[in-house]
């Protein structure tokens, strides 16, 4: 699709579209994702809701590899971008309560359903974090990822509700799982624990949808 921030890819499925944020064929990496046109391409392709898909790692030794989480709020300290250039641009944030509500309630259980609830931080990318700057964001929050904050607020601005279900495919620097230290974070780590994780989160996200695009 050509939007006014260029050409988006969106995969057609009828009752619903897919849309790829990170680009394709070649990857484009979380610092240069154009959320807004993005976002367009969603609105103009008659989307009302988003149901979005994040890579996290974890902040919480309970919180291990494999588990979901549905977050019900955001830390996004970096200058974020916006679509707007008037008093439209105050919005406060956020993910849409009454969508959250349905996407949690149509996630199959079975040892799949997601945590309800928690902090997503977003780290500027596209770097990994430092173990220091992990030991102060474990403060504030419970995973860490690099694109769903952003995403949120340029949703939020085209008038497109919003939820987020995210798959924790590594332990973020420096935090130590419940089986004990697992050493410095790698790609190489992050990379596997998607590979890993990627047939159960298709299987939840397969039934899920069926339901919420009704």
């Amino acid at each position: 699709m050509r939007t006014s921030g260029g050409d988006v890819e969106v995969a057609d499925a009828g009752d619903h579209v897919f849309l790829q944020r990170h680009g394709g064929p070649r990857y484009r990496p979380p610092h240069l994702i154009d959320h807004a046109a993005n976002m367009a391409a969603l609105t103009e392709a008659g989307c009302d809701r988003v149901l979005a898909l994040s890579s996290v790692g974890s902040l919480r030794r309970d919180l291990g590899v494999g588990a979901f989480v549905c977050p019900d709020d955001f830390i996004s300290l970096a200058p974020g971008p916006t679509g707007r250039d008037d008093e439209g641009g105050h919005l406060i944030p956020g993910f849409s309560p009454a969508w959250r509500e349905r996407v949690l309630a149509a996630w199959p259980g079975n040892g799949s359903a997601p945590r309800d609830g928690g902090v997503y931080w977003q780290s500027p990318g596209p770097r990994l974090e430092t173990a220091a700057e992990v030991r102060l964001i474990a403060a504030h929050a419970d995973v860490v990822g690099m694109t769903v904050a952003s995403e949120c607020v340029l949703a939020n601005e085209s008038g497109l509700d919003y939820a987020v279900v995210c798959m924790v495919d590594n332990m973020a620097n420096g935090v130590e799982d419940e089986a004990g230290p697992t050493g410095p974070l790698s790609m190489e780590d992050v990379t596997a624990g998607v590979a890993a994780n990627r047939p159960r989160l298709l299987g939840a996200l397969g039934r899920a949808v069926r339901e919420l695009a009704a």
